[in-house]
């Protein structure tokens, strides 16, 4: 059947002819298909960029609509920052202020061209705020290059002025609105003379003239160059840039006075000839307001850098006030630590002997099972002796040290070059002067032991107790340097602790310089079995009655139990019968180890019982120059070392800490074979009398028989072929360098005097 075809002429309405959308001129663009429908037309892009620049703009234009510029924002008003105790009662307050405004004319071009190349060196010639540095400041910050400032000198004394240190996108926003303001209705001279009246320069100096006259004891306008190059410096970190209070921070403050200077010179402000004849002005001793006077100035400038330093609250914002810090310390326990060092030490110097102006101590003492620090002592007077005792780290710790070496070796399951397992039984040679060995070969660092004393085979035991540093020389060889530094690292010191890393095979002697509370922290590890639980300072801290969130202290091992409790029973050992016997006069039982630095600059015991882990230093410093000074005849003995005035603060403080608290025998649990000394029993006041027949030592470091106690051992070096610690190879040590100052401790050339035996 044929079919009829479709159409008017046939009926059908249907006809044919081209396909919709295909006429004749019809321009329609195809659809996009495949790959090409993931990208944005060029008519989308280019929608969506005159969006953003009509948001952006009307967001400008409403931005300077509606922020005026506001009243100005007195320091004068600011609060008092109030620290406590545990307990809740008061420790001390902050929050006087120190300026006194000047004009600009007063203040020489030289110290405002030095001011300028440290903050902006484009200041009179670029618009009030920088869109570009801000960018780059907010990169460099989030990429993890250090917290940087894009901010002009405009926007920094916004900020200062008329605004507060908060660290929020508002305060930000306004700060950018503002300058933009105030730079269209006052000049650059007037914004630089505030700016310089109202920055904050540190040691509670607000403005150039207080600054000038904290630092140097002089109006800004008798300030040299270099002076005034220092306190443009400080500008960028005012705390951390007081070469007086952190004298271990002056490579980065001379990095920066140079950065200043150079500046100068690159802006044709100073001849290159004027820089190169400076040299470094250093300041003077800070002063102090009554109100952090004695212990509480210490107290207040660790806590605020313990907030700082872990980015609870920037400085500028706490220095605005308001807050009220409840700190771990316990009352009891930092009168304590007062009266032990006034009782022990302070009692026993005399104006008439010129060293003893020269002395100074430090201590802190931490819970093991909280990581509390429960007490802190920084020296004398915050008035008078600026810089924390407790806190810095410029002296070496001497043999406290060594403890961290055995410790690493248990943990590490380290051999001596003959192969044996170091084990507290281990024998080692404790030749004076022994050269010490790497796979058969010498290693150049032949340290001498205290008194050039020899004693032949000797175990590990009993070189801890007596302090041989030739055989931890070899110990920390055997162990391997790197492998010895990852150990105290674990354990609590910094891992940029002055000497550190630099120490090679000296650092089983102690060369680092790591400071009172880090070495707390580490002997806190040891009494905790091992398990390391970063220290804090701050129990609580509030403003306006809103709580701030604190740090996460995770715990970790450091080290196995194992290593830890081995390392506990060689270490009560000293003090049962080696060179920490006056730690038995706290009456409870205990483990530690005494060190003294090079050239006796600095005496340590740093000892625990099961409660408290405690490190005391007496510390050598001219009072004049600051310069670290030997303790020779200081409180008229012959010498100071770490068996004498620290180990009987130690043992008085922790008398009276622990007063009225059952007596706790340690709980170990160390390598098979360790022997552990017998726990005194405690009696019925809750403290232990000691021994029968026992004496305590007489202050300083002279022992009851009266005159320095030798160590005992053979006199001479001991003939033939060394014992199994000393020869041998296997390949686990690595190359022990020639150590600092030609290594070893008291050997009449350098290194660290230990082996002292008190």
């Amino acid at each position: 059947m044929s079919e009829e075809p479709h159409g008017p002429e046939n009926g059908d309405p249907r006809t044919w002819g081209p396909r919709p959308g295909k006429e004749k001129g019809d321009a329609r663009r195809p659809r996009r298909t495949g790959w090409r429908r993931a990208f944005p037309t060029w008519r989308m892009v280019l929608g969506a960029a005159l969006l953003i620049v009509l948001v952006v703009g009307g967001g400008l234009v409403a931005g300077y609509l509606l922020v005026d510029i506001p009243e100005a924002n007195s320091a004068a008003r600011a609060q008092s920052n109030v620290y406590l105790y545990a307990d809740g009662s008061e420790l001390a307050r902050d929050g006087d202020i120190n300026r006194e405004s000047v004009r600009l004319a007063q203040i020489p071009k030289n110290i405002r061209h030095a001011v300028l190349a440290a903050e902006d060196r484009d200041f009179y010639s670029e618009s009030a705020v920088d869109p570009a540095a801000m960018v780059r400041a907010a990169w460099n910050t989030a990429t993890g290059k250090g917290k940087q400032s894009g901010s002009t000198i405009t926007q920094q004394y916004v900020k200062n002025y008329y605004l507060g240190q908060e660290q929020t996108l508002t305060r930000k926003a306004k700060e950018f609105f503002i300058a933009i303001k105030l730079d269209r209705e006052e000049s650059k001279d007037t914004i630089l003379e505030g700016y310089l009246n109202t920055s904050y320069f540190g040691r509670n100096a607000y403005g150039i003239q207080a600054a000038a006259q904290a630092y140097y004891g002089k109006n800004v306008d008798q300030l040299t160059t270099g002076q005034g190059a220092y306190l443009a410096a400080l500008l960028n970190a005012p705390s951390a840039y007081d070469v007086i209070a952190h004298p271990e921070n002056r490579p980065r403050v001379l990095g920066r006075w140079k950065y200043v200077l150079n500046g100068m010179v690159k802006e044709h402000w100073l001849s290159a000839a004027d820089r190169d004849a400076m040299t470094f002005p250093a300041p003077r001793a800070t002063t102090t307001p009554n109100g952090l006077s004695g212990q509480r100035g210490y107290v207040v400038k660790a806590v605020t850098d313990y907030l700082t330093d872990h980015h609870l609250v920037d400085e500028d914002t706490l220095r605005s006030g308001g807050y009220r810090i409840t700190t771990t310390l316990e009352r009891k326990s930092q009168e304590a630590l007062n009266h032990a060092v006034d009782a022990k030490l302070t009692d026993r110097l005399s104006d008439k002997r010129p060293v003893d102006a020269a002395v100074r101590a430090g201590g802190a003492s931490i819970d093991p099972a909280t990581g509390r620090v429960v007490a802190l002592y920084g020296g004398t007077d915050y008035a008078q002796q600026y810089v924390n005792s407790a806190t810095r780290r410029d002296y070496q710790v001497g043999s406290v040290f060594k403890p961290l070496v055995f410790a690493a070796a248990v943990q590490n399951r380290s051999r001596t070059q003959s192969g044996a397992r170091i084990t507290p039984n281990t024998p080692y040679d404790g030749t004076n002067k022994r050269m010490t060995v790497q796979r058969g070969h010498p290693t150049g660092f032949a340290p001498a032991n205290e008194d050039n004393r020899s004693y032949g085979n000797i175990t590990v035991t009993a070189a801890m107790d007596k302090s041989v540093n030739a055989v931890f020389a070899q110990m920390g060889i055997d162990v391997g340097p790197a492998k010895v530094k990852d150990t105290a690292v674990a354990l609590g010191i910094p891992e940029d602790a002055p000497g550190l890393a630099t120490s090679q095979g000296a650092i089983s002697l102690g060369t680092a310089t790591p400071s009172v509370l880090d070495m707390a922290q580490v002997y806190a590890t040891l009494a905790h079995h091992g398990r390391h639980r970063p220290y804090t300072l701050v129990a609580k801290v509030t403003r306006n009655g809103q709580p701030l969130p604190l740090p996460d202290r995770p715990e970790t091992t450091a080290v196995s139990r194992a290593a830890a409790d081995t390392t506990t029973a060689v270490l009560r050992s000293v003090v049962e019968g080696g060179t920490a016997t006056a730690a038995q006069a706290a009456g409870r039982p205990a483990a530690g180890k005494t060190g003294t630095a090079e050239d006796d600059k600095a005496a340590w015991f740093a000892g625990y019982t099961p409660e408290l882990a405690t490190v005391v230093a007496v510390l050598g410093q001219h009072p004049d120059t600051a310069a670290q000074q030997p303790l020779y005849g200081a409180a008229g003995l012959p010498r100071v070392n770490g068996g004498g005035f620290p180990a009987q603060i130690w043992a008085d403080y922790t008398a009276a800490a622990l007063r009225g608290k059952p007596v706790r025998s340690f709980d170990l649990k160390p390598e098979p074979g360790t022997k552990t000394p017998a726990s005194p029993g405690p009696s019925a006041s809750g403290t232990t009398p000691k021994p029968s027949g026992s004496t305590t030592p007489a202050p300083g470091s002279t022992p009851p028989s009266g005159g320095p106690r030798r160590p005992t051992g053979p006199a001479a070096p001991t003939a033939g072929p060394p014992p199994p610690g000393g020869s041998g190879g296997t390949g686990e040590g690595e190359d022990g360098g020639t150590g600092e100052d030609g290594g070893g401790e008291n050997d009449g050339g350098g290194g660290t005097d230990e082996g002292d035996g008190y």
